[in-house]
């Protein structure tokens, strides 16, 4: 795949379904949703970024996106729940690599949301549109070592963890371990046969 393939296809963000959920572009009418959780420090104690000060802080970051979404550089889907439309998170690639058909996924939610499978619910759907239609062969997805709840959604998600880079990441001033869990193609569509030869028996 060439990255100008990658492009067209971003640059009209595909939308996603899942039973209970709309992935879909953000927008900046999604702000005070955002800042609901993003402003929470236990949401962003394992991230890269820090915790938003303000509504304008996210206002002004989701201003950024419509250039990136335009130009079809941003892989990364608007959580929304699909009774009413709120966003809850996000979930997407963070990096894709088109020489190499690697993609790196990555999610953050609002912890009221916490605890119902639907990260994993969403994970499954972005990882499934990856393999089906980015034909991708490999997803892997890194976490900051501590993060048990985000480990656990990739386990279900069927990754398998690889290891830990030792003090391999500089967050926040401070150098982490970083965990690495991964899935292949041949390894997910053998998992849904699986699941499909279940569902029928």
């Amino acid at each position: 795949m060439r990255k100008t393939e990658l492009q067209k296809i971003f640059s009209d963000m595909p939308v996603l379904n899942t039973d209970r959920l709309v992935l879909r572009r953000m927008s900046k009418r999604d702000a005070s949703d955002m800042y609901e959780y993003s402003r929470l420090d236990k949401v962003t104690e394992y991230l890269l970024w820090h915790s938003h000060g303000d509504l304008d802080h996210t206002k002004r970051y989701l201003s950024l996106l419509e250039k990136d979404y335009r130009m079809g550089n941003f892989y990364d889907w608007g959580v929304t729940l699909k009774d009413t439309g709120k966003l809850i998170g996000t979930c997407g690639f963070t990096s894709i690599d088109t020489q190499n058909l690697c993609g790196e996924v990555g999610y953050v939610f609002n912890p009221d949301f916490w605890g119902m499978g639907l990260a994993t619910e969403a994970v499954s759907r972005v990882m499934e549109y990856g393999f089906a239609e980015l034909r991708l062969h490999r997803i892997e997805a890194k976490y900051i070592v501590g993060n048990d709840k985000s480990r656990a959604v990739m386990e279900r998600c069927g990754m398998s963890f690889e290891g830990v880079r030792r003090s391999s990441m500089l967050v926040k001033g401070r150098y982490r371990d970083i965990g690495v869990c991964s899935i292949l193609s041949s390894e997910f569509h053998g998992r849904s046969r699986n699941e499909d030869k279940s569902s029928n028996l």
